[in-house]
Parts: structure tokens; C-alpha cells; sequence
């Protein structure tokens, strides 16, 4: 699959519910739905999950963030690396919920990875974020390792394509 520039495709010539990649006009809905999906974990975990913090502009600019929805209700983090793609961060509006987003960006990410000639997936997960200890094994990835990076306590998941 090859990715045309956002400016290539007329916006109304992309279904909502495509997920494309972000261009600078999204930056506020990646961050405000990247702080709707994280915030709840903040007293939970002690810490700001660090989703919350990264630099959206920049990781737009980049090329690592893809959204879905019209207004945007899903994001995307992904980082190629040479042998794997790291799933950096997935993030649904709590008002989506419930409506296939985050399958749907799920099966995106498979695709990416595909596409970019890579066969696996990492991604990590904060151990207080238990929720994702039950998804993420049902769309075939595996636990690999649990480790404590800073105040963060994380479990390492991995999935071959």
C-alpha cells in the first residue's frame, strides 16, 4: 500500500471512519483525545502516562501519527524501526468507546507493518492499565516481559505478522 501525502486525497473523498495520517490541523484532536484516553490512568498509576506528554506537533511533522474519525475520536502512534513497528500510542476518545475504533486501529497497524515490509509489532503497556492486559492478547499479541523503567511498570507485548 503506498501512502499518498495527506494533501492528496480531498478530505471528503476519505471516509470518517478511514484512518489516515495526521497532518498539523490535527494536532489539538490528537492531543485532546490523546489526554481524554489517558487521563483516567493518571491517579491510578501515580504518574502522567506518557502518551499525555509527547510532542504531538513533532510526531505529526513526522509522520508517526495517524487519526480516524471526523471529528477525530482515534489516534495513532507508530515508530518504524529497522526490524519491528513499535505501536508507541493508541488513544480513543471515552466518548467512542464501544464503537469498533480501537478494533479498527488495531487492524491498522497490522496493515502499516505489512506495508512497510516489517512482521512484527511491539508495544508496552503500564501494568495499572489492567484493561489492556485483556485486549491486547485478543488481537494476537503476547506478553513477552514485564519491566520497570523509571516510575513506569510496564508489561512488553510483541506480535508477529
Amino acid at each position: 500500500m503506498t501512502q499518498l501525502p495527506p494533501d492528496a486525497v480531498p478530505s471528503d473523498a476519505v471516509p470518517s471512519d478511514a484512518v489516515r495520517p495526521a497532518t498539523p490541523a490535527d494536532v489539538p484532536a490528537v492531543r485532546a483525545v490523546t489526554d481524554a484516553a489517558y487521563r483516567p490512568y493518571i491517579e491510578r498509576i501515580g504518574v502522567v502516562p506518557v502518551p499525555m506528554e509527547a510532542d504531538h506537533a513533532a510526531d505529526v511533522a513526522a509522520g508517526r501519527v495517524f487519526v480516524t474519525g471526523d471529528p477525530v475520536v482515534g489516534v495513532l502512534v507508530l515508530v518504524p524501526y529497522e526490524d519491528h513497528l513499535f505501536l508507541d500510542s493508541v488513544a480513543v476518545h471515552p466518548e467512542a468507546a464501544g464503537r469498533g475504533v480501537g478494533r479498527r486501529l488495531l487492524a491498522f497497524v497490522d496493515e502499516r507493518a505489512r506495508s512497510l515490509g516489517l512482521g512484527e509489532i511491539r508495544l508496552y503497556t503500564n501494568a495499572m492499565m489492567w484493561e489492556n492486559q485483556k485486549i491486547y492478547p485478543r488481537y494476537g499479541y503476547a506478553m513477552v516481559e514485564r519491566r520497570v523503567d523509571g516510575p513506569y511498570d510496564r508489561f512488553h507485548y510483541r506480535k508477529t505478522l
